[in-house]
């Protein structure tokens, strides 16, 4: 009898940490805030997009958004929305040659970074009130 409560213990504790885990096929959204000076940011998106690196990284399996936009407080800071079907995707992503490329253009652009990552979480009641469909 302790032998079959041992193997039930061991195999609730395998299936608690170690199976199904959802959170890698959860979506994942990273928002980066990039900022820069002498409209460096913008440059940096604007080259992103006519190197045909955006559409690359749109085209990938996985990528469920990838889209960059400008703030109307500060122009030299650009926001990234970078969605992902799962962590897995993203770590596809990172194994890319085009990573080598974002970094250069970076560097080149001399961008410093803020980084958020989002899952998604279910909406409370209380807030639909305030949301225009």
């Amino acid at each position: 009898m302790k032998h079959i409560l041992t193997t039930f213990l061991a195999a609730v504790l395998l299936a608690s940490c170690c199976g199904d885990n959802k959170e890698k096929e959860m979506p994942i959204t990273v928002n980066i805030k990039y900022t820069g000076v002498d409209g460096n940011a913008l440059k940096f998106a604007e080259e992103m997009t006519a190197s045909g690196t955006v559409a690359a990284i749109r085209a990938e399996e996985g990528n469920l958004r990838y889209e960059y936009y400008q703030s109307l407080d500060d122009p030299e800071t650009l926001l990234l929305i970078d969605s992902w079907a799962s962590q897995e995707a993203i770590d596809r992503h990172h194994a890319t040659p085009m990573m080598a490329t974002i970094a250069a253009l970076r560097e080149k652009y001399d961008l410093h970074m803020a980084v958020a990552r989002y899952t998604p979480a279910d909406q409370p009641e209380a807030d639909e009130r305030f949301i225009r469909k």
